[in-house]
């Protein structure tokens, strides 16, 4: 479970724009979303390898080039679809644990 849903809230964060492995790493951790670089290259990798990824390199002031990924136009599409089951999971979740929700 855990691994689908870090996939989901990599591709929301990549959904707003192109951003750097270690941003990703950073909003993650903010988030209390604990992934080491380990986890989420391979995991990047695998999402660009499926079509779901785009990377563009840009040069660094301070050192070697920088891959930024962004979400291909698959990639949205794959977003859109996983969030309308997380919201359906949500519901659906709260309402048999007898969560406050609206009905």
């Amino acid at each position: 479970m855990r691994k689908g849903i870090l996939e989901y809230c990599i591709l929301s964060i990549i959904s707003r724009g192109e951003i750097y492995a270690s941003d990703i790493i950073g909003e993650l951790r903010d988030a209390r979303l604990l992934v080491v670089e380990g986890t989420l290259y391979p995991l990047l990798t695998r999402l660009k390898n499926n079509g779901l990824l785009n990377y563009n390199w840009v040069e660094s002031a301070s050192g070697p080039p920088r891959k930024y990924y962004s979400l291909s136009p698959t990639g949205s599409e794959v977003l859109k679809k996983l969030d309308a089951t997380w919201e359906e999971l949500t519901y659906a979740v709260s309402k048999t644990t007898k969560k406050d929700i609206e009905q």
